[in-house]
């Protein structure tokens, strides 16, 4: 259940957007932070907030890959894909990522921190190849310097 605070701040979005569809990325992306991921109960609680159905919300949710419908790491690792990505050593990229992880694309780590997933683009392929964890972006990313920004994360976030 939506604490009263964030669905008083989530209602005066959509209010302030021009439709309430406008709004829905920034209603799931909230709620998603609330529950580490967009649950059955979130959806719900979506559509009642945007006025739309839960299967209008579910056909958004499912249409951007950074809206989870699965529980997620601590960390969502996304490693781009897109061609200029992979062209600057994305591929290799992604190896070292499953290898110092100890999981496939697409998994979470045994602790629950990391998830590793790939990324259609990050809109930053003028310093690919590109990762993004959680809200930050990481670009020119070489395989020898992961392991550091994995490490800081866990050390500046216990």
């Amino acid at each position: 259940m939506i604490p009263e605070p964030l669905k008083n701040e989530l209602q005066r979005r959509v209010a302030q957007a021009v439709t309430n569809r406008e709004a829905a990325v920034d209603v799931m992306k909230e709620l998603q932070r609330h529950y580490g991921w967009l649950t059955d109960e979130a959806v719900e609680e979506a559509a009642e907030l945007l006025s739309l159905t839960p299967l209008q919300v579910e056909e958004l949710a499912t249409f951007y890959e950074m809206i989870y419908r699965r529980p997620v790491g601590r960390y969502v690792v996304h490693v781009c894909d897109s061609i200029s990505c992979w062209n600057m050593g994305g591929e290799t990229l992604l190896t070292q990522l499953e290898k110092l992880l100890g999981t496939k694309v697409g998994g979470t780590t045994a602790d629950g921190d990391f998830t590793l997933l790939p990324c259609s683009c990050l809109g930053n392929c003028g310093n690919a190849p590109a990762v993004m964890v959680g809200e930050r972006q990481f670009g020119r990313v070489l395989p020898d310097q992961i392991q550091f920004i994995l490490s800081e994360l866990r050390s500046s976030n216990p």
